[in-house]
């Protein structure tokens, strides 16, 4: 028996290869299927099942396209309607791999169908439970994204409750977790660094696992300072339910190099959106005017879904040379599947074929804080919890996440400076501010994490005007 997890930091996903005898099942898998196929063929072993835990908001799932390229059968639990062909386990049905059995737990409270798959070893012995994310490692996932008009939020609350205590607490304390999400998924508030651990230290450490928790204490605390979801998470679940387009045909579509003329002519004739992926400090110091900085490097996918609200918008990409497959492929999975080609040569063709490029101001917190005043406009773009931990005291709490919803707080004729955390955050704010008319842009270099160091004013108390906004 094999067990393979196959993370993928940038959306803090976990899909699983699981293995026995020459037959295989995937596990949650992301969009691309090339990585599961090749693993498969590598041990000479055939996919039979493509099982999912559910829906999932967050990232488009490839088990559409794998089972059409091995053949598999795709597996939900109890509650799964889509538009494709699946099979729907029923509650603790069992599915043979090799010398392996999978049980399907049906685990409802995340979303309806949310099932966890039971991993029970040649030995019968239960040895793993795959959660999906009915239970991450320090948290459970948000059962706020599945509201119907007669089912609220904490009614999936309760039956999340229920299905934790009557479906996985009472299995053995050394059955591993395999989740699908560690820390940085919008799908929970608090998740572990960790991607996998024993349910019996989940049970000791996870607040959601508490033996003494009434149902009403679980209701009010997962509740609890839960974000808004990102616009994207509604769509991607639509898509996972009723289909899409084929990945290889999205990245084929896609990878299209493209002349300077032929990039600017798209650009305006066609309303793509010019989406710059390089590095901050590369954008910073010269872009295509009214291009939208998000960069590879950072939670790219997920910013790209907070942030861009018409998952059909034609895009354009500027990306570091050789990067136009990573860009394809990333925006695929949170199922931007319009990317109708690259600037070939990048910004600096651009500038030899004599067109105009724009820049940023950016200064370090040194050379901000010999021109701070206490009446300067500071645009502080973390979120709200990090804003309400410490901030500058005479800043504005604009969050990234809620920049499209707040254009109206900000002045055209003002001048901002505008931080985050580190950096990159503050320059996609500023390239969303600056593509819509705001041109007295200053970004403050280093972030927070510089400023904090500085002499000038800090607080974590926040008026009530500003925790409003």
């Amino acid at each position: 028996m094999k067990i393979e997890q196959i993370y993928t930091g940038c959306l803090a996903q976990g899909a699983y290869y699981v293995e026995s005898e020459g037959e295989a099942a995937i596990i949650d898998p992301l969009r691309e299927t090339d990585p599961y196929v090749e693993r498969a063929k590598k041990e000479g072993s055939k996919i039979k099942y493509v099982f999912e835990t559910h829906f999932h908001a967050d990232f488009v799932s490839g088990h559409i396209d794998l089972a059409k390229k091995t053949g598999a059968t795709i597996v939900y639990g109890p509650n799964a309607n889509t538009n494709y062909s699946i099979y729907q386990a029923k509650d603790g049905e069992t599915f043979s791999i090799g010398k392996i059995t999978i049980q399907a737990l049906h685990t409802p409270g995340h979303t309806l169908e949310s099932t966890t798959y039971l991993l029970i070893d040649e030995n019968g012995k239960n040895h793993a439970i795959f959660t999906g994310d009915t239970l991450f490692l320090g948290d459970v996932g948000r059962p706020d994204l599945a509201i119907k008009q007669d089912i609220t939020e904490k009614d999936l609350a309760g039956m999340l409750y229920d299905s934790l205590r009557k479906k996985i607490m009472p299995l053995e304390d050394d059955i591993m977790v395999y989740p699908a999400h560690g820390a940085g998924s919008a799908c929970g508030k608090n998740l572990s660094k960790e991607t996998m651990d024993t349910l019996g230290n989940q049970k000791k450490t996870n607040y959601a696992l508490r033996s003494d928790m009434s149902k009403e204490e679980f209701i009010k605390e997962v509740l609890e300072g839960i974000m808004p979801p990102p616009q994207y998470f509604s769509k991607n679940a639509m898509m996972n339910k009723e289909g899409y387009e084929a990945f290889d045909n999205v990245l084929q579509k896609g990878n299209v190099a493209l002349t300077p003329d032929e990039f600017e002519a798209i650009a305006n004739h066609k309303g793509a959106l010019v989406l710059d992926v390089r590095t901050q400090d590369e954008y910073v110091r010269a872009h295509i005017p009214n291009s939208i900085f998000i960069g590879l490097d950072g939670s790219f996918a997920p910013w790209v879904g907070a942030l861009i609200k018409d998952i059909h918008q034609p895009i354009l990409l500027i990306v570091p040379e050789g990067k136009s497959t990573e860009a394809v492929t990333r925006l695929s999975r949170v199922g931007y599947d319009n990317t109708i080609g690259y600037l070939e040569g990048g910004v600096e063709n651009w500038k030899k074929s004599g067109k105009e490029i724009d820049t940023i101001i950016s200064i370090n917190v040194d050379a901000f804080e010999n021109q701070y005043d206490k009446d300067a406009a500071i645009l502080d773009v973390r979120k709200p919890d990090e804003f309400a931990s410490e901030h500058l005291e005479t800043a504005t709490n604009f969050p990234l996440d809620f920049i499209n919803e707040n254009m109206d707080q900000v002045e055209k004729d003002k001048k901002y400076f505008v931080h985050c955390a580190g950096g990159y955050r503050s320059v996609i704010a500023a390239s969303i501010l600056k593509a819509r008319g705001f041109e007295n842009l200053v970004d403050i270099k280093g972030g927070y994490g510089a400023l904090k160091q500085t002499q000038i004013p800090k607080t974590d108390y926040i008026c009530p005007s500003r925790a409003e906004r």
